[in-house]
């Protein structure tokens, strides 16, 4: 297991938090852990989490919030309903089109596609 990069999330050009990846030198899975600022509380798990072979991680966005409890890591499916929940823990449940979110409330982007970069989260999705 290897280091293998991080995802800044940023509002307005302020960081909120980051995802920080590792990749298994073996099977090449991501693996990924949240770090929301102003929260330092540890999870409750011990270990790498884990992710089904069907899902990817991503990061849920909500339109509607603003600041460092706007977003979420989530196991994201290829397509249908996901349920997951908020940063205040409340339940959310978007529908899901090829790995994305399409929910007039919430958006996402895959965290594969994103490592290394500081995303802007301000404006909602790059077209």
């Amino acid at each position: 297991m290897v280091y293998f990069g991080v995802i800044n999330i940023n509002e307005n050009g302020k960081t909120m938090g980051s995802v920080d990846i590792w990749r298994s030198l073996l099977t090449k899975e991501l693996f990924c852990e949240e770090k929301r600022l102003g929260i330092e509380e540890i999870v409750d798990y011990i270990g790498m989490p884990k992710i089904d072979k069907d899902k990817k991680w991503a990061v849920a966005i909500s339109r509607a919030r603003k600041g460092h409890l706007r977003w979420r890591l989530v196991k994201m499916i290829k397509d249908g309903k996901l349920a997951f929940t908020d940063a205040d823990d409340k339940p959310i449940e978007v529908i899901v089109k090829d790995f994305k979110i399409a929910d007039p409330e919430w958006w996402s982007f895959l965290v594969e596609e994103n490592v290394n970069r500081n995303m802007e989260v301000a404006d909602g999705p790059k077209k």
